[in-house]
Formats: C-alpha cells, structure tokens, sequence
C-alpha cells in the first residue's frame, strides 16, 4: 500500500483516468514494432504495441488498448504524434485482417511483415491436410488389396518399408515427424 499510495506516484500517474481502457508510451516509440492481440484474466482482449528496439525489456510498451476492433485502436493510436507515426518502418503482425488495417492506418510508411509464428501455423495446418488426404488414400488402397486377397483366398501383398511400416501406418504416425 506504501508503494501504491507514495512511492509509485500511482495517484497522481497522467494516464490513470483512462488506463482501464488505453496506454500510450510514445518516447518508446521505434522504427521497428510489433502489433499483436493479447488475453489477459477472464478473456479480456488488448492490443498490444512494442518496441522491437527495447528487446522485451523497459521501454518494450509503446501502447496497450482493451479490445481489438480496428476503429478503437486507431482512434487510439492517432492520438501519438503523426510525424513519430510516419517514421516506422516496419510491423510485425498477425495475419488477422484488422491487425493490418491498424498497420496500415497508423503507420502508412511501414513495410507490415508477418510474424514468422503465424506463417509457421498456417504451413503445418496444410501439411496436415495433405497428410491425412493421403492417409485415407492408403487405408482405401489397403481395403481394396485386403478385400481382393480375401476374394481370391491369397494372403494380401502390403508393401511394408524398412522401418516395418505400412504406408498407412507410416501416414498415422508422421503427424509429429513433419515438424521436427
């Protein structure tokens, strides 16, 4: 309470009558940042704007807004000097739509670069797409060879690898292999 109420300044802090909703720190303000939704306690949404230059540490925080509608967090942003603004020259963001808008409103001369992370998400999920199509290929391929064996009364010719797996064996279990 001591530190609240006298060491920390909190009382007389300029940003503390609207800090529920929206922070700026624009002397933090970079030529490189990155703009990204972050959930807090009990799901609440917020915009987060960061530095690259300060590298996680103080003076990372350029700007955090509650919500992530584009026309709030520009209103928002357009409140830190336009000529700070223009001087950006890139974003790091999400692929969401609004994130880009947001990039684009409020600093027009940033190169908007997608986070490698996002990038990363959207490969695998189409890796595993072409997995499991060809997964359910071989388990078809299979069914067919299984029901003509069982036909013609012959044992079932399934081509096994060297590892002892059959293709649909070896589709079932590379999920976790294509990512290492």
């Amino acid at each position: 309470r001591q530190y609240k109420n006298s060491i920390s300044n909190f009382k007389n802090w300029e940003q503390k009558s609207h800090a529920e909703d929206w922070i700026l720190y624009p002397e933090n303000l970079s030529g490189r940042l990155s703009l990204d939704e972050v959930a807090l306690s009990d799901g609440e949404l917020y915009t987060v704007l960061t530095s690259k230059a300060a590298k996680g540490r103080k003076g990372s925080i350029v700007a955090v807004i509650k919500g992530t509608r584009s026309e709030t967090v520009i209103e928002n942003l357009f409140k830190i000097n336009r000529d700070l603004r223009i001087r950006v020259k890139e974003v790091t963001l999400d692929m969401a739509g609004s994130m880009k808008l947001i990039a684009k409103k409020c600093f027009p001369n940033a190169v908007q670069v997608i986070d490698r992370f996002h990038v990363q998400k959207l490969a695998t999920e189409a890796l595993q797409d072409i997995r499991i199509r060809y997964r359910w290929e071989a388990i078809e391929q299979e069914n067919i060879l299984l029901a003509e064996a069982k036909e013609k009364k012959l044992k079932p010719e399934i081509e096994i690898f060297e590892n002892g797996d059959t293709r649909k064996q070896l589709l079932a279990r590379s999920r976790y292999l294509l990512y290492k």
